[in-house]
């Protein structure tokens, strides 16, 4: 007797691969600083954008537009180049809008110098970088 493929019982290796696809939406769910260190990149590259049309600053800062951009949808989809991307943004958006409260007193840029280093410290933290691939 020849056993139909559609009445065969699902093999073991199969199981997995299925589980793996449905667990990344939960798995990033779990890590709601992701969601929420993409949102602020999203928002860098519009106002980056909107820097750019207004004329307060130069083309070529529609690069960094872009790679934060790229940032944010890479960590989103949980890939470690869209970690470090993100990562690289935070540490030196931090720097720089601290350096700017520094010089200029400013107290938005003191806002958003903290908020660069907050999302920079979550993530450093070693089980955020566990659940990337």
């Amino acid at each position: 007797m020849i056993a139909n493929a559609k009445t065969n019982a699902p093999r073991p290796a199969n199981l997995p691969a299925r589980a793996a696809r449905k667990s990344e939406r939960p798995r990033l769910l779990k890590l709601p600083g992701l969601i929420a260190s993409s949102i602020y990149m999203l928002l860098l590259a519009a106002i980056t954008v909107g820097y750019v049309i207004k004329g307060r600053v130069g083309p070529v800062y529609l690069v960094l537009a872009v790679l934060f951009l790229a940032g944010a949808l890479g960590l989103l989809m949980l890939f470690r180049w869209g970690w470090a991307l993100t990562l690289a943004a935070a540490a030196l958006s931090s720097v720089s809008f601290l350096l700017n409260y520094l010089t200029e007193h400013s107290y938005y840029a003191l806002e958003q110098g903290l908020i660069s280093l907050v999302i920079f410290l979550y993530l450093v933290r070693t089980d955020v970088r566990e659940k990337l691939r």
